[in-house]
C-alpha cells in the first residue's frame, strides 16, 4: 500500500508517517520503481501500535523504546508496566495539584460573594484576589 492508504488505515496523516520514519518508529519502507513508498501489513500494525501507545499517554520516545526492545527480542511487559505506573503517578500528582488550585479558587469565589464592590478602592489590586500578607520587611 502507498503512504496515503497506510496513513488513512492507521488513522494518521501521511506527514505523521514520514515523521515516524524519520525518527525510527517506522522502518524505512521499500520503494517502487517510481520512488513511491510501499508498505505492508506489518507497517500498518506498527503504526497502529504507535498511535495507540500515544493515545495511552506514552511519549514517542517511550514507544520507540518499547519497539526497540521488541526488535532485540526482549520482553517488554515489565518495562511497559513500569512506564504506565510512572504515568499514573504523574497523573495523581497533577490531580492533587488541580484539586489544591480548585480549593483556592473556590475560597476566592466564596470570598468574592461576601465583599462589597464599593469597598474596592485600591487602584492597584482587586480585593477579591488580594491576599493579606505583611508588607515586605514588616512582620
Amino acid at each position: 500500500m502507498k503512504i496515503g492508504e497506510l496513513a488513512s488505515r492507521g488513522g494518521v496523516t501521511a506527514k505523521t508517517v514520514r515523521y515516524y520514519e524519520s525518527i525510527g518508529l517506522l522502518p524505512a519502507p521499500d520503494r517502487r520503481s517510481n520512488g513511491y513508498r510501499e508498505y505492508d501489513e506489518d507497517a500498518l500494525e506498527r503504526l497502529r501500535f504507535v498511535r495507540d501507545a500515544q493515545a495511552s499517554g506514552l511519549t514517542l520516545a517511550e514507544t520507540g523504546g518499547i519497539l526497540h526492545m521488541k526488535e532485540r527480542g526482549e520482553s517488554t511487559c515489565a518495562h511497559s508496566r513500569a512506564t504506565l505506573e510512572r504515568h499514573l503517578h504523574d497523573i495523581d500528582a497533577q490531580i492533587a495539584s488541580l484539586l489544591a488550585a480548585k480549593a483556592e479558587l473556590t475560597a476566592l469565589a466564596r470570598r468574592a460573594e461576601s465583599l462589597d464592590p464599593a469597598d474596592c478602592t485600591d487602584p492597584n489590586r482587586c480585593q477579591v484576589l488580594a491576599v493579606d500578607l505583611p508588607a515586605e520587611g514588616k512582620v
